[in-house]
């Protein structure tokens, strides 16, 4: 579990309506969320600046097609260490989130340390990211990469539906 499921916040069937709407369409003016959401604008406007205060909404973005733009090569490795304290594990991790080319890095377990998906443009650059993200680390002693042939699907979406916890579904 991780730390910030420690900082979890309330949210009602409202926020979970509104949080399904902006994760369909991020887009929206304020007033066609609150139609959909069948709430006033400023009752909206003051749930939806709630669940950014509190984090809930992490941050709002555009998703690019990329091959649309020329596509280019999105691999998933998995990257043993060969130390694996604390210290290295956290100083690999600081690396590869600041590489822009990993889109996502998890710390996995059992079997590798990591697994990161990345996307760059061609073998060229595949093959710099490498020297930089793993080669010259000395820790790294094992990556098995698997490059993608096909994309069935991408959703970032999460599911906001209502969770009812045990005592609440005893009653």
């Amino acid at each position: 579990m991780t730390t910030e499921s420690s900082h979890r916040i309330h949210v009602d069937s409202t926020d979970r309506r509104l949080l399904e709407l902006l994760q369909q369409d991020a887009s929206r003016s304020n007033q066609d969320l609150a139609a959909a959401a069948h709430v006033s604008p400023a009752t909206c406007l003051r749930r939806v600046r709630r669940l950014v205060d509190a984090g809930v909404i992490e941050r709002r973005i555009a998703v690019v097609s990329a091959e649309r733009l020329g596509s280019g090569l999105t691999a998933i490795s998995e990257v043993t260490l060969d130390r694996e304290g604390a210290e290295h594990l956290a100083a690999f991790e600081q690396r590869a989130v600041r590489e822009p080319a990993v889109q996502q890095c998890y710390r996995i377990s059992p079997g590798p340390d990591f697994l990161l998906v990345l996307h760059v443009s061609d073998m060229a650059a595949w093959h710099a990211l490498t020297e930089r993200l793993y080669t010259q680390d000395a820790n790294v002693r094992n990556v098995k990469t698997f490059f993608s042939v096909h994309r069935a699907k991408f959703d970032p979406r999460i599911a906001v539906h209502e969770h009812r916890d045990a005592h609440a579904a005893r009653r």
